[in-house]
């Protein structure tokens, strides 16, 4: 039986507080819960997703920032977390300076997607969390996945910079990546009490047509602290109206995919 290759998602966008993070998170915790193998890798130097699953930094001995430098495979740097399923390649500050020095690497475009393809048949899905800027991890992110999902904030100013997020796309596909699509936009932070989050979600619409999930994730006070407990939301407050939502998110993510 021939081994299928993971599918693998980057979660991008260069504006910060959209919920890039939390998706991340979330969406690998349902994904897992839904019995999928999944590896999260966190590509972001502030590490959000690597404490937001409970992982301690001062313990780690060897992070993402030895993987994007080719020191080490990306095998070495896995670890599992307590939820079945749900691997974390971790990333401390220090992946900032890695990128300084992956600008002097031959292969610094495809240094991720090198590193994710010695481990892609043992998972099903694999989410790079990506920093919130056009920078080389989050074109790395870009030309390693084949799936590009995109938080939006239902708030002023939530298209601005998009623009150019997907032109950047583009010329990824053109160059390196021709199998790089958008899987969805998803409208964060929502509240459907306001009609600011109504004309904006309209707006996404109006954008990105049947590109938008249906799923909306809302304000949310339990999404908000979960990662203060480096836990994520389902783990929290499963009950909670957050928690519920990114389970829906993980499952449409998966019809989409199909």
């Amino acid at each position: 039986m021939i081994e299928e290759m993971a599918k693998v998602i980057c979660i991008t966008n260069q504006k910060g507080g959209v919920g890039k993070t939390t998706t991340a998170v979330n969406v690998g915790y349902y994904l897992a819960k839904d019995k999928f193998r999944v590896l999260l890798i966190d590509f972001d130097p502030q590490g959000n997703a690597t404490s937001g699953l409970g992982v301690d930094k001062a313990e780690l001995d060897a992070t993402m920032t030895d993987v994007a430098v080719g020191k080490v495979e990306l095998s070495a740097v896995i670890k599992k977390t307590k939820y079945k399923n749900l691997d974390v390649a971790p990333t401390t500050p220090q992946l900032a300076n890695a990128e300084v020095e992956m600008t002097k690497l031959a292969k610094k475009f495809v240094q991720l997607k090198e590193a994710i393809h010695l481990v892609e048949d043992q998972y099903d899905y694999i989410i790079i969390d990506s920093p919130p800027s056009l920078s080389l991890l989050t074109v790395n992110g870009m030309i390693a996945a084949e799936y590009l999902l995109l938080p939006v904030q239902t708030e002023f100013y939530a298209l601005e910079g998009v623009a150019q997020l997907l032109d950047s796309m583009k010329l990824i596909r053109k160059a390196t990546n021709p199998k790089l699509k958008l899987l969805g936009v998803l409208a964060t932070m929502y509240d459907k009490r306001t009609s600011l989050s109504l004309q904006v979600l309209a707006e996404i619409q109006k954008y990105f047509k049947d590109k938008v999930f249906k799923t909306t994730i809302p304000r949310n006070v339990r999404v908000a602290e979960a990662p203060s407990h480096g836990v994520p939301v389902g783990a929290y407050d499963k009950f909670s109206k957050g928690a519920k939502a990114y389970r829906d998110l993980a499952r449409e993510i998966v019809e989409r995919i199909k």
